[in-house]
């Protein structure tokens, strides 16, 4: 039994996906692959249990914790994934599902919302970045368990699910009951904001992002009558996604030099990616906005453009997630999530808990018809200080 269970974690590889947030191109399976550890420990508690523990315990079960601990044990990041996990995570990674628009993180021992997506059942309920989830229909949320948090709160579309949060300056749980609806989160969204300047929002880096970005690009440049002067790209509260599309997004504005590069233990995790030759806009100036919930991929991207002196930074640091996840399935279905690099920025900085800095701070001041950080972008792109009544 013990042996087929790690038979499972070591030889049940048929493809890798690579990860920030969300999945990435596959690699080959490796050709070597190593022996199985001294497992007397393993096969002696699992033995136990089965014969000692107070209820009957399903094997598969069994082996199913002990694949999750293990894995879970490494790093908040790196998790065992069962079948109905692993099609939840390539679910994601298109952008369509059904729940309530929220993504969420593992922080400290707490699940923390990055951000409730436009338009949702979240941001309608005004649940905020920085809201930690702790109860789903009064289950009380594993913090080991970060994709068992993910598949509870999607469900069948019109289906109910209670949420209770906690919030800094509250006293009391928050408690929302939402409706799931079907989500197409939009990965890329423009508007000309004046003459000359456009805006690309881009929520998060799906598997079509690059090529949606292309697309707005067009887009801005036709209403405008003439190629762009200036752009703002806004990153706020992007949590990540596919880290070949940030990537892919990154080339799109470079004709040379470092995109990323990645650094681990074993041949695929150690990379760097360079811009090939040729970019957009060449002659536009570029503003790239960020905050405390820009995160993953979309830290790889903001780095990028900033430190080959494409774009500037403006806005409040971003959150910090320097850690590249690869998603190894398995023979079962499932597969593991595992921690395999550590990504750096062009100029060699490596942000895991650190964030960026921007070099233009810009606080964002909430308010009904103003915003503070595209009004700064806006001014550092054209001539004369914008006023914008609307994003």
């Amino acid at each position: 039994m013990l042996q087929r269970f790690l038979m499972a974690l070591v030889l049940g590889v048929s493809f890798g996906i690579t990860l920030v947030v969300g999945l990435s191109l596959s690699r080959e399976t490796p050709k070597d692959v190593p022996a199985l550890p001294d497992n007397d420990l393993l096969a002696e508690v699992i033995a136990e249990v089965e014969r000692e523990y107070v209820d009957p315990v399903d094997e598969s079960a069994l082996l199913e914790a002990a694949a999750r601990g293990l894995v879970a044990d490494l790093d908040s990041h790196s998790q065992f994934l069962d079948d109905q996990q692993y099609a939840d995570l390539r679910v994601s990674a298109s952008g369509n599902y059904s729940g309530v628009g929220l993504e969420v993180t593992l922080r400290d021992g707490e699940v923390i919302v990055i951000t409730a997506y436009p338009e949702s059942p979240a941001s309608r309920a005004d649940i905020r970045t920085g809201d930690i989830l702790i109860a789903i229909d009064d289950w009380p949320i594993d913090s080991q368990d970060l994709y068992a948090t993910v598949s509870r709160l999607r469900g069948t579309a019109e289906s109910d699910v209670s949420l209770s949060f906690l919030r800094d300056g509250s006293d009391e749980p928050l408690q929302h009951r939402l409706t799931r609806e079907p989500m197409a989160i939009p990965s890329v969204e423009h508007k000309l904001l004046a003459p000359g300047v456009g805006v690309l929002h881009i929520s998060q880096f799906h598997e079509r992002t690059a090529r949606q970005v292309i697309d707005a690009i067009a887009a801005l440049n036709r209403d405008n009558l003439t190629p762009l002067d200036g752009l703002v790209i806004d990153l706020r509260d992007n949590p990540g996604g596919i880290l070949d599309s940030a990537i892919d997004t990154a080339d799109l504005f470079l004709d040379s030099g470092i995109i990323v590069s990645a650094r681990g233990r074993t041949e695929s995790a150690h990379f760097e990616h360079r811009a090939s030759p040729g970019s957009m806009l060449p002659e536009a100036r570029l503003i790239v906005l960020i905050n405390g919930a820009s995160a993953s991929a979309a830290e790889v991207l903001a780095a990028a453009l900033r430190d080959n002196d494409r774009a500037r930074l403006l806005g409040t640091s971003s959150f910090g997630k320097g850690l590249v996840q690869t998603v190894v399935p398995l023979r079962d279905g499932g597969a593991i999530k595992l921690t395999t690099s550590r990504y750096y920025t062009p100029d060699g900085d490596y942000i895991d808990n650190r964030g960026l800095t921007p070099d233009i701070v810009v606080r964002k001041t909430p308010t009904a018809d103003t915003d503070p950080q595209m009004e700064a972008a806006v001014s550092a792109l054209t001539p004369q200080r914008l006023k914008l009544s609307e994003r």
